[in-house]
């Protein structure tokens, strides 16, 4: 019986640390998000392939966003748990949003540099990428995001 505790104390242990860490630093990424949000609230951002008023776009530019995102101890051991049964894997649920925010964002920055407010036909891509040790089954997720930034003419002053 002592045995058996000594094998599980330190699985118990890792998922109670992971739990907690994981939940600390996602807690942390989400208040990022939303505070770097904030700074882009006044831009144009759509799926729409074409650009309104085309005529008084100045330049256009492919702007892109990338972010990985790691998943914690707890999650994985939960999502191996809920495999086991089938149906959807809440655990990865915020996962996904964090990594779309965070390239969003990015694409967003890119498009500011380049000096445009409005980002059109944005498209995204996932992709997983698990770990090849099956004793640590470490999930990550990748999204790129991806778009067309336009920068518009100055607006002609009366004449």
């Amino acid at each position: 019986m002592e045995a058996l505790w000594l094998q599980v104390l330190p699985v118990l242990g890792l998922l109670v640390l992971g739990y907690g860490v994981g939940r600390w630093v996602e807690h942390r990424h989400l208040l990022s998000l939303e505070a770097r949000e904030l700074g882009h609230r006044g831009f144009v951002v759509t799926n729409l392939r074409m650009v309104p008023s085309p005529e008084t776009v100045r330049e256009s530019y492919l702007v892109l966003g990338e972010a990985v995102i790691a998943t914690d101890y707890f999650k994985s051991f939960a999502a191996r748990l809920r495999s086991l049964v089938g149906g959807e894997i809440r655990a990865y649920n915020t996962l996904m949003t964090r990594a779309r925010r965070e390239a969003l964002l990015r694409m967003l920055d890119q498009a500011r540099q380049a000096g445009s407010r409005e980002v059109y036909n944005v498209r995204y891509e996932t992709s997983n990428i698990r770990s090849a040790n099956p004793r640590n089954p470490g999930v990550s997720v990748e999204v790129f995001a991806f778009g067309t930034a336009v920068v518009r003419q100055p607006a002609a002053g009366p004449s």
